[in-house]
């Protein structure tokens, strides 16, 4: 595809602004740690709320929602939809608990827990685990699915687009620190949603589709349209519906929905003015994310099954693309060629900015966890705010330097989805239990990484096999992951010795203060369902209004109204 000099002026002068932006910001940023990592936790909850939607927002998330609709339908989007309740448990039992902790990385979190050279032991292993590997994993999925889209829409190869992606997104991400990740992220975000809906808007009406009326009535889309999957079909049912939602978002840590909150969106609590805006930073996220953005990737993805109805329509039209990079994935990227000149350019700024919002945030939080949790905790104790800085920065260039690499290792944004939930199962109840049930200790969290890391990497090597050893369906490797692993950590906490009382005490009177832990659980639980069944009905509001069912959109719309009511009468102080 050829872009005109407009497209061109388009991208380069957001480009130009990003970069900009973090050497406006760098020398505040660079002050020290908590300027650079926190951004001096002064930060409102809407600027927050906007960047961890930004974030989520990633290259490789418009062809993930796209394959999942191409291969299950509308209903293939449970297998993240379910995470709204691990998202809502966050907003009303942890995101105040998170901002009065008042340590600067989740992970300070284990030697405030926990006690002994196990808890520092634990904080440095999951620096790097967390901070190194799962990251890497992470933005190496982004990475790929920026070069699907580099490759169809600008013709460049993954080598060239990694590398001049990279240059610039580390260019911001070192110099700006957090601050200058939120403000890019605020400004990519209205990139990213202008242009989704308006490319969304423009491709149900091309003549190949005809307009949103004959889109759905067209044989190749007309099963593809329920919210739920269809109940006489067990498998799909089980698959697609039951194991999300009783089992996966408890049990599961997954970047962005991690159970209790973590990673950079405990970040991003952490970074807040006070607890009020903590919780309400992530309760616009969970509305935002699940029920506002997803839908226009939902039409393009129903669009895409009518103009490229199987793989092979795609690497018909498409050629150039090599055998690791086909995928239904890459259909978003495909239905993209179709925009004019200046809508090309604007949505393709937005793919950009989704890529570089979620790589920045990813780069200056795996960098707080090598910084924070390992060099200095470990390392050079001593090291001064500039060597912290300095080391954050270099950290920040070798991060992307290993996930570009690792990026030509994988297949497709669904691929990598699953790889992390694997890797993660098991490891979520204990992540809720952990700020309330005392008897959790170290021994207990290592146990469960270790054992949901070796089950992830066994299920990994089998599935690549010609014969594989274990022929099991993939999501009931899922469960078996989550059985094998909350066992094994249980047992494990129940035969070691939990943290002494000290630090118990000490914990409880920080978190807590002379309050009870379970004070107020009642307003929680209460808020907890109606935000989940009120972000639910907007989602579901939305589609129906799509859908041309005015009445269920508004009677859904209704729900969600005296949700968001209950829910404010019962925060609001």
């Amino acid at each position: 595809m050829v872009l005109s000099t407009l497209d061109w002026v388009i991208i380069a002068f957001f480009l130009i602004l990003f970069a900009g932006i973090g050497i406006f910001v760098s020398k505040q940023a660079g002050k020290d740690t908590k300027s650079f990592f926190l951004s001096s936790r002064n930060m409102p909850w809407w600027l927050l709320g906007v960047s961890m939607v930004a974030t989520t927002f990633a290259a490789d998330t418009p062809g993930l929602v796209t394959e999942l609709v191409r291969t299950n339908g509308v209903s293939g989007n449970w297998v993240w939809w379910a995470m709204l309740l691990t998202g809502m448990l966050t907003v009303f039992f942890y995101a105040r608990l998170w901002r009065k902790s008042g340590i600067t990385t989740d992970l300070e979190f284990y030697e405030l827990r926990y006690s002994g050279k196990t808890a520092s032991f634990l904080r440095g292993f999951r620096a790097i685990y967390l901070g190194v590997i799962f990251n890497i994993i992470t933005m190496a999925g982004v990475c790929l699915a920026g070069a699907k889209i580099a490759n169809i829409l600008l013709g460049i190869s993954q080598e060239e687009m990694l590398l001049y992606a990279s240059i610039i997104v580390v260019v911001y991400s070192t110099l700006g620190g957090l601050k200058g990740v939120l403000i890019t992220d605020f400004i990519q975000f209205i990139i990213a949603m202008v242009g989704s809906i308006w490319a969304t808007i423009y491709i149900i009406n091309i003549p190949e589709i005809g307009g949103i009326d004959n889109l759905l009535i067209n044989e190749n889309v007309v099963d593809k349209l329920a919210f739920f999957p269809d109940f006489s079909n067990t498998e799909a049912l089980i698959t697609l519906l039951i194991i999300p939602l009783a089992v996966q978002w408890w049990s599961t840590w997954y970047p962005g929905a991690e159970p209790g909150g973590g990673g950079y969106i405990a970040q991003r609590m952490l970074a807040a003015k006070n607890e009020k805006h903590a919780t309400w930073a992530t309760l616009f996220f969970n509305v935002a994310h699940y029920a506002i953005r997803p839908w226009p990737w939902v039409v393009v993805g129903l669009a895409s099954i009518v103009v490229f109805p199987n793989l092979n329509a795609i690497s018909e039209t498409f050629p150039n693309l090599t055998k690791q990079m086909q995928g239904h994935d890459v259909a978003y990227a495909a239905m993209m060629t179709y925009l004019p000149a200046g809508l090309i350019g604007i949505v393709l700024t937005s793919l950009i900015a989704a890529f570089m919002s979620t790589i920045s945030t990813q780069l200056n939080w795996g960098s707080s966890y090598i910084v924070n949790d390992f060099y200095k905790r470990f390392l050079k104790p001593d090291a001064t705010e500039k060597q912290q800085v300095l080391v954050g920065r270099i950290s920040t260039v070798l991060l992307m330097l290993c996930a570009a690499l690792f990026s030509f290792y994988l297949q497709s944004a669904a691929d990598v989805f699953n790889l992390l939930l694997q890797i993660g199962a098991g490891t979520g109840l204990l992540f809720i239990l952990r700020w309330f049930w005392s008897r959790i200790n170290p021994y207990s969290e290592i146990a469960a990484m270790i054992i949901s890391f070796l089950i992830a990497v066994f299920f990994f090597i089998n599935g690549k096999l010609d014969t594989p050893l274990v022929a099991i369906a993939g999501h009931w490797q899922l469960v078996l992951g989550v059985v094998i692993t909350t066992i094994g950590w249980i047992i494990v906490t129940l035969l070691t010795q939990p943290t002494d009382a000290k630090t118990l005490i000490t914990f409880n009177a920080l978190i807590f203060g002379d309050e009870s832990k379970f004070k107020g659980f009642g307003n929680k639980t209460i808020s907890f369902f109606c935000g989940v069944f009120g972000v639910y009905a907007l989602l579901f509001s939305i589609g129906s209004f799509i859908y041309s069912d005015t009445l269920k959109g508004l009677v859904l719309l209704i729900v969600t109204t005296i949700s968001g009511f209950v829910i404010y009468k019962l925060n609001k102080n």
